[in-house]
């Protein structure tokens, strides 16, 4: 399937190819010349229409194998595809547009497996309290283990357990200048955790670069336990 060269500055998302090929096919249509400033490009009859028919094909194809699809289980690839990629930040819709799925078979994969709710940056950023609801009952757990790989609830990413900060461990380290005990004040173990912003970085100054992130602190509470999903395949 051929494709389009597109440009920056156009307007070429569905939505609004959906919008003006609808409205270049309706009872009282639009100019070519209209349907070219909707989308922002520049007046070429000749580039519209190619750019129409190859958005059609796009729209027909993966409207026959969402067809081929519908009504048959879930695979464990798409399982795992639908996993690592919510949890790598991809929506639903973007998810379900990969799988050739729709957006509810997707939302299903993720519940019923039992995946974190990882929220977008304006939902997390007016997130004042955080509570067990945002963790399915798979995830939830009273300790960890060193190294192993959690989600963080209050960080709304992938992190390591480095370390539990237990009583005797304050007591060791010289910049502690108290000990506090974090299940007779919380009600929870207190890890110390290494957040994941970027799993793969290219940095002009260190180059290429993995797991990028910074060091922060979690309630068991507020981590939630991955070894569930390593039963589909999923990398986390």
């Amino acid at each position: 399937m051929r494709q389009t060269r597109k440009k920056k500055h156009e307007k070429l998302d569905e939505a609004n190819l959906d919008r003006v090929i609808e409205l270049l096919e309706s009872d009282s249509p639009i100019t070519k010349k209209v349907a070219c400033e909707m989308l922002n490009i520049s007046y070429n009859t000749t580039r519209l229409g190619s750019i129409i028919e190859e958005h059609k094909d796009i729209m027909s194809y993966r409207a026959n194998r969402k067809a081929q699809n519908r009504g048959k289980r879930a695979t464990n690839t798409e399982i795992r595809e639908a996993v690592q990629d919510y949890l790598a930040g991809y929506n639903i819709s973007e998810i379900a547009k990969r799988l050739y799925r729709s957006t509810t078979f997707v939302r299903n994969i993720i519940h019923t497996v039992g995946v974190p709710e990882k929220l977008s940056k304006e939902a997390h950023s007016k997130c004042y309290s955080y509570k067990w609801t945002l963790l399915p009952e798979q995830c939830i757990s009273d300790e960890f283990e060193e190294g192993e790989r959690v989600w963080s609830v209050r960080n709304n990413s992938i992190a390591v357990i480095k370390r539990e900060l237990t009583n005797e461990y304050q007591a060791s380290m010289p910049g502690y200048m108290s000990v506090t005990d974090y299940q007779e004040k919380y009600g929870a173990r207190m890890y110390q955790i290494y957040v994941i912003t970027d799993a793969e970085l290219f940095s002009p100054i260190f180059g290429h670069m993995t797991n990028v992130g910074y060091h922060s602190a979690g309630l068991a509470y507020d981590l939630g336990r991955s070894k569930h999903l390593e039963e589909y395949g999923v990398t986390v």
